[in-house]
């Protein structure tokens, strides 16, 4: 077998940070974005359609949250990974995101400098919450 790559589908309603998103992982051999989507019913459909390695998913999209979303993917797809990249920064949402089998917990305001770092752990089967979120940019047991 080659290089391990992860396949990510990316599910994001504002188009701009999609963008920004997609440009980080966009050169990393490592990572390959095979699908983008802008809500969260989409991202259910995608996810099932497409069985990625990981959904990399806001928790404010339209239709479908996030974290519902995540519920009803972990049901379709358990093998999948669920990767929240989120402005939502509550403790009470981080639990239940992590109580939903999140792999990963990324507050976007930190995606520049943790997104790449927290997928390149996942990939290595570890779990990852941004700093200063009680995850200090490292897994969680």
């Amino acid at each position: 077998m080659g290089t391990l790559a992860l396949t990510l589908l990316l599910v994001e309603d504002f188009r701009p940070f999609r963008t920004f998103v997609a440009s980080l992982l966009d050169g990393n051999p490592d990572l390959r974005l095979v699908c983008e989507a802008s809500d969260g019913g989409e991202a259910v459909a995608k996810a099932q359609e497409l069985r990625p390695d990981v959904v990399l998913m806001d928790i404010g999209l339209p239709t479908l949250n996030g974290l519902e979303a995540a519920r009803r993917i972990r049901k379709l797809v358990p093998a999948t990974k669920i990767v929240f990249l989120t402005q939502e920064a509550s403790a009470e949402v981080l639990q239940e995101a992590l109580g939903l089998g999140a792999w990963g917990y990324i507050v976007k305001q930190q995606a520049g400098s943790e997104l790449l770092e927290g997928l390149a752990r996942i990939l290595h089967g570890q779990r990852f919450v941004s700093a200063g979120l009680g995850g200090n940019g490292s897994q969680q047991r």
